[in-house]
């Protein structure tokens, strides 16, 4: 179907509006599973708009339910959650909020992965669909979900998401990307990697810094395992296959002459099959066990706390959907050639309810940050334009909010049902 007409035409007359709520929304992030204000924003808005909302969906999840008449059922979803990260911007709208983590460090918080632009554009379409009901039929499922960066998704479909809420017919998202505004893309198939989290405690001997022979140092292991892991895609995975693995964190002792008895690692993997990731899982558990052994150490503590299947674009629905978003967006609307090293939870709902799924990513970034952009490059920004979780990340918030607007409510239009089909 073509989409209405009249479900766009009142775009333009919500956009201010949405241009301020989204300034809003990046000066006051919240981590995941602390998106209480936000959620309520949210609760607030759809009720004003006549959704049926049910709030505390996975915690701080917010659900929002629309009907017009019979037809298909469509879900749409948005992240809410924000990154312990320092806003380093300057934008006069940007974040100085801190919060206090699980474990008790309190943190600088920003919307440094376009969640608020997310959170604000499915506001956006919500609004359009409740204008005018008159131009479509079936049913609106708005998913807002919380902790996308650390899997809520999983949550709020263990909360009874099946059961509470009508099935969908199929599953839409969006995310921004480190790209011109302008253009957007997606593709059939895997689209994103899948991303293992483990943590790994290595044990060694503490003891005085001025006698280390009576000890098993776990500064010098941890940092052999580091270096060591750095071959694992270099040497165990063919060129033509994708894996990352990264050490994102890593904490040792309290002070410089006192050698520590342990060493915590955080290690993330990414993979782009099922055989890729179960091979460099493999590799990473048998180096840190390897190496505690070499070194003298106990044996390690490996926990492997978080982890993102594949993203998988159901390809018969993405060729409709990219059909009718490349109209939407004046034929910039690109077929990636590759899946992104990226994860994302969002696939875990049509997954868990058994319906095809569709994603796309966005630009959002300032068009004048690049001498050059490479289309086929969505998610890899050149040098000197911030990418996703920088501190310097900085969506245009206009024409970024209107072009999220557009896609999301161009999409939902085709896969409902018009009046009288």
């Amino acid at each position: 179907m073509t989409i209405p007409n009249t479900l766009l035409s009142g775009l333009g007359a919500l956009l201010p509006d949405l241009v301020s709520l989204y300034k809003d929304l990046h000066a006051h992030p919240e981590l995941s599973f602390q998106e209480h204000r936000t959620a309520a924003v949210v609760a607030e808005r759809l009720r004003a708009q006549g959704w049926d909302v049910t709030e505390g969906v996975g915690r701080t999840g917010v659900v929002g339910v629309l009907r017009s008449g019979d037809g298909p059922t469509v879900l749409l979803r948005a992240d809410m959650d924000a990154l312990p990260v320092k806003e380093e911007t300057g934008l006069p709208y940007a974040s100085t909020a801190r919060a206090v983590t699980d474990d008790g460090r309190e943190v600088p918080v920003m919307h440094a992965c376009g969640h608020d632009v997310h959170v604000t554009a499915l506001l956006g379409t919500c609004a359009l669909l409740a204008a005018d009901r008159d131009a479509w039929r079936g049913t609106v499922v708005a998913v807002f979900q919380p902790a996308e960066e650390v899997g809520g998704a999983p949550v709020m479909l263990e909360d009874g998401f099946a059961e509470r809420f009508p099935r969908p017919d199929v599953c839409l998202g969006q995310h921004t990307a480190p790209v011109p505004v302008g253009y957007a893309g997606s593709r059939p198939g895997t689209i994103m990697s899948s991303s293992d989290s483990l943590r790994v405690v290595l044990k060694g001997r503490g003891g005085h810094g001025s006698a280390p022979e009576g000890t098993v140092d776990p500064v010098v292991l941890a940092a052999a395992v580091v270096l060591r892991l750095q071959t694992v895609v270099s040497r165990e995975v063919a060129a033509a296959d994708m894996a990352v693995v990264t050490v994102g964190s890593l904490h040792a002792g309290t002070k410089e002459n006192i050698i520590p008895d342990t060493a915590e690692l955080k290690i993330n993997i990414r993979a782009d099959s099922p055989d890729v990731r179960r091979r460099v899982m493999d590799a990473v558990e048998r180096i840190v066990r390897l190496e505690s052994a070499v070194s003298g150490a106990a044996e390690p503590e490996i926990d492997h706390f978080q982890s993102y299947p594949l993203t998988h674009n159901d390809p018969e629905a993405t060729a409709r959907t990219s059909d009718v978003l490349a109209e939407a967006m004046g034929g910039r609307f690109l077929t990636l050639p590759r899946p992104l090293t990226g994860s994302e939870d969002f696939g875990q709902f049509g997954q868990a309810l058994g319906v095809p799924s569709v994603f796309w990513f966005f630009g959002t970034t300032d068009p004048a940050l690049f001498t050059q952009f490479d289309p086929s490059r969505l998610s890899s920004p050149p040098t000197g334009v911030p990418g996703s979780h920088s501190g310097h990340f900085a969506p245009l918030a206009e024409p970024s909010v209107e072009t999220g607007v557009r896609l999301m409510t161009t999409a939902a239009a085709h896969w409902l049902g018009t009046p009288g089909v």
